[in-house]
């Protein structure tokens, strides 16, 4: 069997890129999985090149940014720009010819390829076919998951995603989920029993997010000591229940709850854009916030890399993810390993990442009252507010990368070996 200095790794990421800033459209946590990941790979000597769909014809088709002289390739399949995730299954069959092209040319070869998402899983069979060498697949969130909390016939994932998504249970080597809830699920899903999940959560890069000091995190992000901070961090679409967390607010100014000079900063979504061309969401959130009066209280801040982003974490009081579903919640685990507690809907991933009184509260879905409740109590209560964040950080460092990344390693070896 190869030692980690000669395994070389095809990591998989048709629709969103590793170096695309935190925050975007389809820019969230599986970005950070996927350029952490490759970048702790290369630490322990094991070879990556990740192949992503090339979203803007002006960059570059091969960066060096992972270091270890690992790659990020960009493969051009269908037009060069942001295009959405719906129109992707139609540039698939070209994406995985670049792939393959690429590779050659580069005189490249692998031993495992990991793939990310359904349409790059649906890219992996088809190059395993052409490599033939094991597949790792993680799916970061079913399609099953998002339609069973869609409130809209637009945000229902189309069927091609949910058959693809079981077929890929039963062909992959290796599924890697992030939790045993997860696992349980596919399971269940699974009635041919052939399904090979393995629980291996997500890291979190504690050179980066560690507690911080928030005399001067704030001094360096230009905010008042005087100021109760609330934070959301991701992306801005719906399943994130960010109009849920604006009704928390609303709630609280309007039942006295409020701390005096409470404010609220909204991580994600592209604000400099003109409003005729922003995201559907992000504008219909905007237009909400000045409805119900919160326009002095809720600052949209766009988005923001991972080399300011810890400062935001550290001046924040709490934390809050009011999705209506996370398959992990790697914001939560960004938050609490900077020493701030957080409050989470009480779904998915977020069910079992978050101790009940301990690292945080967790509150039930599309309940802003509940959600307000928990922001009052928190905001009030310094020694409670620290206990909670100093348990927090405690927590999170069993969540390192290196120690994430071994077992990943472990299961490289473990599918080369059976194939």
């Amino acid at each position: 069997m190869r030692d980690n200095i000669h395994m070389r790794i095809a990591m998989i990421s048709v629709h969103t890129c590793p170096l695309a800033v935190l925050g975007g459209k389809e820019s969230g946590g599986m970005n950070v999985y996927v350029r952490e990941l490759s970048r702790e790979l290369g630490r322990k000597g094991v070879g990556v090149d990740v192949f992503t769909r090339s979203q803007d014809e002006h960059q570059s088709h091969i960066r060096h940014d992972l270091g270890n002289e690992n790659r990020v390739f960009h493969i051009p399949a269908g037009p060069e720009s942001p295009i959405p995730k719906t129109d992707l299954y139609e540039h698939l069959h070209e994406f995985i010819n670049g792939v393959k092209l690429t590779a050659a040319l580069m005189d490249a070869s692998y031993d495992v390829i990991h793939s990310h998402y359904w349409l790059s899983g649906l890219a992996a069979i088809e190059l395993q076919k052409y490599w033939d060498i094991p597949v790792v697949h993680m799916a970061h969130t079913l399609g099953t998951n998002k339609n069973k909390v869609a409130r809209h016939p637009e945000q229902f994932e189309p069927p091609i995603r949910l058959s693809s998504e079981l077929q890929l249970l039963r062909l992959v080597d290796a599924t890697i989920v992030s939790t045993n809830g997860e696992r349980a699920q596919i399971e269940k899903m699974d009635t041919q029993n052939l399904a090979k999940p393995v629980v291996i959560p997500p890291g979190v890069d504690l050179t980066v997010f560690h507690p911080y000091n928030k005399k001067d995190a704030r001094k360096q992000l230009q905010i008042s000591l005087k100021d109760s901070m609330v934070l959301f961090v991701g992306r801005i679409e719906p399943l994130k229940g960010v109009d849920t967390l604006l009704n928390a607010i609303k709630y609280l100014k309007d039942s006295e709850q409020m701390p005096p000079q409470m404010l609220l900063s909204i991580i994600g979504g592209n604000t400099s854009k003109p409003n005729d061309t922003r995201y559907a969401e992000l504008e219909k959130l905007m237009v909400m916030r000045d409805d119900l009066g919160l326009t002095n209280l809720v600052a949209f801040l766009g988005s923001r890399d991972q080399t300011t982003l810890h400062r935001y974490y550290a001046s924040a009081d709490v934390v809050v993810m009011p999705s209506h579903y996370e398959s992990f919640g790697m914001v939560a685990l960004e938050s609490m390993a900077c020493g701030t507690p957080v409050i989470a809907t009480d779904v998915g991933g977020l069910s079992q990442l978050i101790i009940e009184s301990e690292t945080g509260f967790l509150v039930p879905g599309n309940d802003h009252v509940a959600l307000a409740n928990s922001l009052g109590n928190l905001l009030s209560d310094n020694v409670l507010r620290n206990r909670l964040g100093e348990r927090a950080a405690e927590y999170a460092e069993a969540y390192s990368w290196p120690s994430i990344t071994e077992q990943i390693i472990r299961l490289y070896k473990d599918v080369i070996k059976r194939s």
